[in-house]
Parts: C-alpha cells; sequence; structure tokens
C-alpha cells in the first residue's frame, strides 16, 4: 500500500494533525512534533498524546504512515562541541517525543561541517551523534534525509547516507528518506523513466533499498545538479511527472510515508489525488 498525504500542520496540538491529513484526503503525513524554530518544548500533555494516538486509529493511520520531522536548528555534525551538544540534546528530545506518540521513525538532516571540518569528521560526528541519540531511546528509527547539497550541508551524495549508516552500531534503527527535489538537485537525474531507472539502481548499490523508510515527493525549481533547494508543485519543475508516476507504479516505495512538501498548500489535495491515480 501506498501511504500518500503532505506535511501537515501541528497548530492547536498535534492531535490535529491526523485530521488535517485526513481533511486533504491523504493515507500518510508528515508532521513536526513541536515549533521546530524551538530547540526545546514543554512536555507533550497524556491528553495531547491520548488524542492523538486516538485519531490516528479513528482515521487509519498507522505508525508506517507517518514520518515526523526534528527541528531544523539541529545539527548533528556541528563542529564546536557547545552548539553540537545542545543539538544532541535536542535530538534526543525529539525522539522521545516520538516515542510518546506512538511514532516508530524520525526524519532528520544529518548536519552541516560549516567549513571547520572535512566531510569526513563531520560524518564521524553525525554518525556518533545518532548512536548516543539511539542508546538513550527506544523504538524510534532516525532517519536520515538527503540534501539538496547548499552551503556545507552533509547528505547530498549517496556515498554519505551510506557512510554514516556503516558507522551507525544499531543498523536496525537507522534509515533514509529521499526527498525527489534535494536529489535532483544533488546531480541525480529523475526526468524520465529511464532516468529514475539509473538513479535508484545507484541508490540500491550504495545504499540500498531495505534502508528507505520514507520519500519526501517535491518537484524542482532549480535544474539538475543546481544544489539549491527549491521544491516546485508537481509536474511544474525540471522533474516533471514522470519521476512520480514511477514512484507510485513501483512496489519499492510500498509501506512507507510519500509526502508532499510543495508550496501551494491548497493544491495538495488535486496533487494527492493525482498521484493516488498513478498507483
Amino acid at each position: 500500500m501506498k501511504f500518500i498525504g503532505a506535511h501537515v500542520s501541528i497548530s492547536g496540538g498535534v492531535e490535529n494533525a491526523p485530521l488535517n491529513a485526513h481533511n486533504i484526503g491523504a493515507t500518510g503525513f508528515a508532521m513536526f512534533t513541536k515549533n521546530q524554530r524551538q530547540w526545546f518544548a514543554p512536555e507533550l500533555s497524556a491528553s495531547s498524546i491520548e488524542a492523538f494516538r486516538a485519531m490516528c486509529d479513528k482515521l487509519g493511520f498507522p505508525p508506517q504512515s507517518i514520518m515526523p520531522h526534528d527541528s531544523y536548528l539541529i545539527n548533528l555534525g556541528n563542529p564546536d562541541p557547545e552548539a553540537l551538544a545542545k543539538s544532541r540534546e535536542s535530538f534526543v528530545g525529539e525522539l522521545h517525543r516520538c516515542e510518546q506518540l506512538g511514532l516508530d521513525r524520525l526524519n532528520f538532516h544529518p548536519g552541516s561541517h560549516l567549513k571547520k571540518i572535512s566531510e569526513e569528521q563531520c560524518i564521524e560526528l553525525i554518525a556518533e551523534s545518532i548512536n548516543l541519540a539511539l542508546s538513550q531511546t527506544e523504538g524510534v528509527t532516525a532517519v536520515i534525509e538527503n540534501t539538496a547539497g547548499q552551503g556545507s550541508n552533509m547528505g547530498y551524495r549517496f556515498e554519505h547516507l551510506a557512510a554514516i549508516i556503516e558507522r551507525v552500531d544499531d543498523k536496525n534503527r537507522v534509515g533514509v528518506c529521499l526527498d525527489t527535489c534535494h536529489t535532483f538537485a544533488a546531480g541525480y537525474d529523475l526526468s524520465s523513466h529511464e532516468a529514475c531507472e539509473a538513479t535508484f539502481a545507484e541508490f540500491e548499490r550504495i545504499v540500498g533499498f531495505k534502508y528507505l523508510r520514507g520519500m519526501h515527493l517535491n518537484d524542482a525549481l532549480k535544474p539538475l545538479g543546481s544544489r539549491i533547494d527549491r521544491h516546485a508543485e508537481l509536474g511544474k519543475g525540471y522533474i516533471g511527472w514522470d519521476c512520480f508516476r514511477y514512484i507510485m507504479s513501483d512496489s519499492r516505495f510500498d509501506g512507507m510515508p510519500l509526502t508532499l512538501e510543495t508550496i501551494d498548500e491548497s493544491l495538495w489535495p488535486g496533487e494527492i489525488a493525482t498521484l493516488k491515480s498513478f498507483v
């Protein structure tokens, strides 16, 4: 089964996210579990946790259909020891919130070297951060999102993802989320069926589909290999519809959240309906 949806709002409480997803015709969704512009947040209340779980059950959203995302402030590869410690503490908190909500994965950007250390050193810090966080939590998989390669961000090459995974002790609790816009911006072509075949074959060879835990479905506003992260509505960018037809018709993408982060939220119901029609 394909779990298709969008990154929905938690305004008014996390318990509103499932209903927001249901209202746009989604069968899966992404969300923050707190204000993503803040390092830390008050503990989730027992009533919010109970209401979130109940609404997910009522509307048919199992844990594997939901992809929570951590705060954008977190940098698990930060070369500054004090900033790194703060990121690690915040990341553990994000994993705990997922535990409380009954969610089984947490999506995060791997980190940035800030042009102060090498890529290899940054990869070591990211993996060490993941190992520390997993040792303090249970049941939630750390899902590394590939990046477009802007600035000093890591994770724009499949080799980066593989190198991080290689250094994670518990391979059962680490995975990958591929963003189509990021993938394309990083130089992996997705603009045709043949291009998708080649790119996903490379992903399988270097990382492996066994680690894929979700996808973000976005067209790209900038050309192939731009290293610029600018999302476009589906079919309105340089990627085009062939990629999304490919993903929807391929069973390797079953059983995981496939979520939109396109710019115009008013188009989400139509985009979701179109994606469903490709399955």
